[in-house]
């Protein structure tokens, strides 16, 4: 259990700076929002995953994804964390 636990802290740190690499402009986030950016982006992958390849039924839809997963996953959220939390230039 604890493996598990450090794998997916290392998976969410790794996904959630390469999102932010990936993703232009300038983002002002700790490296625990960063983590945290990286820890749902997985999950938002492998619920992707899920739907698009309705694979592993039995696990359901909501379950961590790899770091391709998690990278387009983070990606995705640190974009909706910007569209709500980003700052408002007028």
């Amino acid at each position: 259990m604890l493996g598990l636990f450090v794998y997916l802290l290392f998976v969410g740190l790794i996904a959630g700076f390469l999102a932010r690499l990936l993703v232009p402009g300038k983002d002002p986030l700790s490296i625990g929002q960063t983590l945290l950016i990286g820890i749902i982006g997985s999950f938002v992958g492998g619920l992707i995953g899920y739907v698009i390849f309705n694979e592993d039924l039995d696990e359901g839809a909501l379950q961590a994804s790899g770091i391709f997963g998690s990278v387009v996953g983070a990606v995705i959220v640190l974009l909706i964390y910007r569209k709500f939390f980003g700052s408002k230039k007028d």
